[in-house]
Parts: C-alpha cells; sequence; structure tokens
C-alpha cells in the first residue's frame, strides 16, 4: 500500500499543475540528475529515470517536445524524490522494480529464428522443420553458451570508493558494469577461445578465475569500478553519476594506457591493443566513424613496445544512431554486427539503463543485466565455485532491438591481422550494402607510423586499396544523412 501510495502521488505530481513541476534549462541540472545512458545533448528519459534506473524504463509513455523545447524536468518540492529513493533502498530493487515497470521477457521460441549469440550461430530453429534434429540438445547448446558468458552486476559492501563514502554503485554503475561485462568476454576468448564453456563438472580454468579476480571490487583489481572511475576523470566519470558509452569506451583506453608497467605482453592486465574508432580525442567529428588500418596497426606497434607488428586488438565503436529514438535504417546493420566472428556485442539498452547485449534472434535484442544487486564476493585462491556463480545467469532477457537508446557502443576482438583483415573485408561488404547510411566504414588511411613498422605492419596486401576512394565514396552517401548523427 505505501509503494502505491507514493506511485500515485508521483503520477499526479507529474500530471498536476505547473505549480508542481520546475523547468529550467538542462544547462542548470547538477549532473546527478540528468538522465539517459547516451550522451545526446538532449535528455531522453522521463524523470522516472533518475528514480528507477533499472533493466527497463517507462520511456515509452514520455511524450518528447520538439529538440527546441526540450528541458529537463525535476521535482520543485525534492521531498517525493527522498521518498522514492528510501522505498528503493529498503526494497529489492528487482521486485520493486517488476512490480512498477514490469518483469523483463525471458521466453525463447525457436519459430522466432535462429540466434546468433557473439558470432556463433545456434540453429534453434532448424528444430522444427528437421525430424531428425534433437530439439533439447541443440536449445541446451546455446543455453550453455548463454550462461558462460561473465555477467558483472550492482555490487554493495566493496570498500569506499576514493574520498567518496560510496560502497556500492547500485542506481548509477550500470554503464560501468556493461563495458566491464564486454572486456570480460574479449579477455574469455583472447585466453580461452570461443568455444570455451563454464562447466561446474570440471575443475575451473586458471584463466578464468583470474579475469574474474581482474573486475573485483577494490584498488587492487586492475579493472574494478574504483580504477575506472579514477581513470575517466577527464571524460566526466565520477562517482553517483552516469556516463555515456563514447566516455566509457575513453576510459577503458586511459586504463589500459596507466596499466602498462611491461613490455611483457602476456603479463598485460589487458593483452590487447585498444582501437576507439570515432573522430579526434575531444569527439569532434560527426559522421560515420572510419576504421583507418593504419592507425589499428599503429596502435598495436604502440601497445608492443615497438617490438611487434601487429597483437591481439580490441575496437570499440561508440555511436549516436538517432536523437529520441534509434534511426529503423540501423536495425538490420546492427543485427549484422552479431553475426560477426569478432563480435563483442554491445553496450546499450533503455535510456537512463545500460544493458549489456550479446545477441539477437530475429527483432529480439538478447542481454545481461546489470541491474541486479548483489553482496561484494572475493574470487580467492581455492576457486571454489560458489564463489563465480553470481558472475553468471541462466536467465535469457531480451527487448526490441528498436526499443534501444540510440546511443551506444559496439564492440569486436581481432586475435591476430588475419583476423582484423577478415572483420575489415566484413564491414566494408557491410558498408556496400547500407544504402548509404553505415555505422562506419574502413579506410587504409595512412597514419603517423615508423618506416620500418608501417612497411611490415600492413604486410603489402592487405586486400584494401592504397587510398581512400572507397571508403570516402561509402562516407559522401552517408553525409547526406547526418543530421542522425551526433559528434563523437
Amino acid at each position: 500500500m505505501v509503494l502505491k501510495s507514493i506511485y500515485e502521488k508521483i503520477i499526479g505530481a507529474t500530471c498536476s499543475s505547473k505549480s508542481s513541476v520546475e523547468t529550467i534549462d538542462n544547462s542548470q541540472v547538477p549532473a546527478s540528475l540528468k538522465v539517459g545512458s547516451g550522451e545526446s545533448k538532449y535528455p531522453k528519459a522521463s524523470l522516472w529515470s533518475g528514480f528507477f534506473p533499472a533493466g527497463f524504463s517507462v520511456y515509452e509513455t514520455y511524450n518528447e517536445p520538439s529538440p527546441s523545447e526540450k528541458k529537463a524536468v525535476y521535482f520543485g518540492n525534492s521531498g517525493w524524490a527522498a521518498a522514492v529513493r528510501k522505498v528503493v533502498n529498503s526494497v529489492s530493487m528487482r521486485r520493486f522494480q517488476e512490480r512498477v515497470l514490469g518483469t523483463g521477457r525471458t521466453e525463447i521460441s525457436s519459430s522466432d529464428g535462429d540466434i546468433w549469440l557473439l558470432g556463433v550461430c545456434h540453429n534453434i530453429s532448424q528444430q522444427e522443420s528437421t525430424a531428425n534434429v534433437d530439439t533439447s540438445n541443440e536449445f541446451a547448446a546455446f543455453e550453455q553458451d548463454f550462461s558462460s558468458k561473465i555477467l558483472v552486476t550492482y555490487r554493495k559492501g566493496f570498500d569506499a570508493i576514493g574520498d567518496s563514502k560510496y560502497t556500492s554503485d547500485v542506481n548509477w554503475g550500470c554503464m560501468l558494469r556493461s563495458s566491464q561485462m564486454l572486456v570480460a568476454q574479449a579477455l574469455l576468448f583472447h585466453k580461452l577461445g570461443r568455444s570455451w564453456r563454464k562447466n561446474i563438472d570440471k575443475p575451473l580454468d586458471k584463466e578464468y578465475i583470474e579475469i574474474l579476480q581482474s573486475f573485483g571490487d577494490s584498488e587492487a583489481s586492475a579493472f574494478s569500478i574504483h580504477n575506472l572511475l579514477q581513470a575517466g576523470k577527464d571524460y566526466g566519470l565520477a562517482v553517483g553519476s552516469w556516463v555515456g558509452p563514447y566516455a566509457m569506451c575513453r576510459t577503458w583506453e586511459v586504463l589500459a594506457r596507466n596499466q602498462r608497467e611491461t613490455d611483457n605482453l602476456v603479463e598485460q592486465p589487458l593483452p590487447m591493443a585498444i582501437y576507439v574508432v570515432s573522430g579526434d580525442e575531444d569527439g569532434e567529428r560527426g559522421g560515420a566513424p572510419v576504421v583507418c588500418i593504419e592507425d589499428a596497426s599503429k596502435r598495436c606497434y604502440d601497445f608492443s613496445w615497438g617490438k611487434l607488428v601487429w597483437t591481439p586488438l580490441l575496437l570499440l565503436v561508440p555511436l549516436v544512431l538517432g536523437l529520441d529514438k534509434i534511426n529503423p535504417r540501423y536495425i538490420p546493420l546492427l543485427q549484422s554486427t552479431f553475426k560477426f566472428p569478432q563480435s563483442l556485442g554491445i553496450l546499450g539498452g533503455k535510456p537512463g539503463a545500460s544493458t549489456y547485449l550479446i545477441g539477437i534472434q530475429g527483432d529480439k535484442a538478447l542481454y545481461l543485466d546489470p541491474h541486479e544487486v548483489q553482496q561484494v564476493v572475493n574470487i580467492n585462491g581455492e576457486y571454489q565455485e560458489t564463489s563465480t556463480s553470481s558472475y553468471h545467469s541462466n536467465v535469457i532477457r531480451h527487448i526490441p532491438l528498436d526499443s534501444i537508446d540510440p546511443s551506444l557502443a559496439i564492440g569486436f576482438y581481432c586475435r591476430d591481422k588475419d583476423d582484423f583483415d577478415d572483420f575489415c573485408s566484413r564491414a566494408s561488404k557491410l558498408a556496400e550494402e547500407s544504402n548509404g547510411a553505415p555505422l562506419f566504414t574502413v579506410a587504409q588511411s595512412r597514419g603517423f607510423l615508423p618506416q620500418a613498422a608501417s612497411n611490415n605492419a600492413l604486410g603489402g596486401n592487405t586486400g584494401f586499396q592504397d587510398d581512400d576512394s572507397v571508403a570516402m565514396d561509402v562516407a559522401n552517401k552517408a553525409g547526406n544523412n547526418e543530421d542522425d548523427w551526433q559528434l563523437l
């Protein structure tokens, strides 16, 4: 009854006269009150996102004003906000979310087609057309693949972050947790291979345990939320505040660079170069990003301290594919990226609620949800199953792909030069099929690189032209649609 009463009073407050609501310029709103997981200059979510930043928002019911009228709205009387926050903090976040916002969909049907999960196709649709197919085995293989992916969620009870008093990231850390999941999959693929599965009947792999330890919730763990916030200060990361995909990608770039204490690649916390595919360092170039082959080569050369012409590579591509909602022309292209063998999925979700999208089935996006609140755990040296169970989930959640926030980031992992060349070939083909509106393009475009490394890194024959004519032709066509892009 208390929840119902507060809910009714808030609804009444939002719909009542102007005396109960204050409208101000967005520039006057503190960062902690701004909503939206993306970095659009316009807020895209309702004020509910500020109170309930869980796996689903009520964005669908919010009537967005015209761009010239867009404002940030919050309650003039902060008493209701405080009351709601008290309720949220006193009950299960998941139960409260399900009662007010509805439960996530978990049903999967073979009639909806095959499932693509980070570059692997699970042919469950064959079950209805092929009599000889063992339906239980086909779906069980998919479930094992899904549940083997590393899940990183809200945690509580860890050491305070920096000089703050925060011992939990509940309500604000979902983008950081989503990015941790993407990088964790990259490490899994690098150290154990894409075919690795978590098997409770066998001893846990040493490499798997080391990966989980690197994402622990303390400064001692290389990729902890503590260290991410420290590395991302120049990009606006702060305790208690939301962050967008572009800033998150740049933060990983900084964190990896800061932790390169040795020239031994095997001993690096992140044994791969990072290439953030976007505009310049300040994010001042719009339009479709360009994967420059020579830029990627230079990242690898620098990462190896000049010892290697190519290394494993993590590509992060932050995008804004619309203003209020994702432009429908990009949906088929996003679906295709999950079919790349190099796919690491997408940092995305609903406005104000980041999730980690790892697969598709038809028009549905399958995802791992960071919004479950769990107690901090210590992955000790005994490799106990109980200490790792909270890093996995067999709950298969999905949302319509066309409902995700247009501000997102796509990830890819390329093991070696051949793998990168295969990625470039697939990306170029996808750009050609985009009808002039690609997600990103590929170009040879030579950047600064020592001559010897340049000659060797590109191997003389990469399968691409020495100039940018092909990529620029596609980019010029995309220029007609630049109104859908936000400067990155």
